[in-house]
């Protein structure tokens, strides 16, 4: 069975490394807030020429401290209303909803599957506070226009980067292209700790400083408590590993862009549609490789018995889940489309030239 994505090979690349560092911590007696999660924020900061990074508990509580801290500092309030885009794991929405704030659902680009960036100023309206965009499956989503909208209308821009550490637009990395960001560092992540892991980027100084203390119980003095906050905070472990594969980042990033090079160059079937490769300037570090198809699961079944193993991501829309029912009633008829039809290939940097090559062939042959 060709893997979906080999874990514990991609680890085992850097098992002398990453051994070293956590014998490191060990041996320190420092698990937490010490000198490796410093350093961690550092290094990541440097790589994505941010003003400053957070390491925080996972992912979708990089996006809850941006918009609450935003919310403690008077920009925000509840019932204020965030643009977002319908298509998108539900992470980025409960975000938005956890601070009681309201998410505005936009279609995608079916070309893209991210944000449709100009169906956003329609929905803004006077309660509107954020744009929360999502580089969906690694690919960037940025247009000038966006910050025409923030000048605009006085609004945050937010960046899901959870799937595209790395991209690129116009030089500039995906994390530091809007206001603020946040990162997941799940290990299936491209950049993937070992459990649960992630971090906050972004330009201002008072965000970043609000956002740290509320991630420590809402502390910035140990037991004097300005804020009502959580704890959501970077292990020292986690950190060590992050700092070790951080290093190895690009180049993994570069192996998965020459994998969907093959994928699209040589992918001859007409049943199937690939995914439109960017064009210059808008780097893709292809987290996911996604298809489309009609008759996905039969599409599934075949390459499932043919050894190829492969995911949905996602099988439920967000507005057609059972947590969001007020919004059930909701049409969005291209990100159902989308989630009706689109299915994950293997795709990962230890794969080898055999198992893309057997993968192509595989689906070449498939007949619906």
């Amino acid at each position: 069975m060709i893997k979906f994505l080999d874990l514990q090979k991609i680890n085992l690349q850097y098992q002398a490394e990453i051994e070293a560092e956590l014998l490191k911590v060990f041996r320190s007696g420092w698990y937490l807030l010490g000198e490796e999660v410093k350093n961690f924020e550092t290094n990541l900061a440097t790589y994505l020429s941010a003003n400053h990074v957070i390491g925080v508990a996972n992912g979708l509580d990089a996006l809850r401290l941006i918009l609450k801290a935003y919310i403690q500092m008077g920009f925000m309030q509840e019932g204020d209303e965030v643009i977002v885009p319908a298509n998108t794991y539900i992470a980025s929405i409960l975000a938005i909803t956890d601070n009681r704030l309201t998410p505005i659902l936009v279609e995608p680009d079916i070309t893209t599957y991210n944000l449709n960036i100009s169906a956003i100023e329609e929905k803004i309206t006077p309660k509107t506070k954020a744009i929360l965009l999502v580089h969906l499956y690694g690919r960037v989503c940025w247009d000038e226009q966006l910050d025409v909208l923030s000048n605009k209308y006085n609004l945050k821009i937010i960046e899901d980067n959870a799937q595209a550490i790395g991209a690129e637009w116009n030089a500039t990395k995906t994390g530091s292209l809007g206001d603020a960001a946040g990162f997941s560092f799940y290990p299936g992540k491209n950049l993937g700790a070992l459990g649960d892991a992630g971090a906050v980027s972004c330009k201002d100084v008072e965000l970043a400083k609000t956002i740290r203390a509320i991630a420590n119980y809402g502390s910035a003095k140990k037991y004097v408590n300005e804020y009502q906050g959580l704890n959501s905070r970077l292990d020292e472990l986690q950190a060590a590993v992050l700092n070790v594969k951080l290093k190895y980042i690009d180049e993994e990033n570069q192996r998965r862009k020459s994998i969907a090079e093959m994928y699209s160059r040589k992918i001859k079937n007409n049943e199937i549609i690939l995914p439109k490769i960017p064009s210059y300037g808008d780097e893709h570090v292809w987290h996911l490789y996604v298809i489309r198809t009609e008759k996905r699961d039969r599409l599934q079944t075949y390459l499932n018995e043919n050894g190829i193993q492969t995911l949905i991501h996602y099988p439920i829309p967000p507005h057609q889940q059972q947590a969001y029912n007020i919004l059930n009633e909701i049409s969005l008829p291209i990100t159902e489309k989308i989630h009706n039809e689109v299915l994950s290939l293997p795709i990962s940097p230890v794969m080898s030239e055999e198992e893309v090559e057997k993968v192509i062939e595989i689906i070449n042959n498939y007949v619906q």
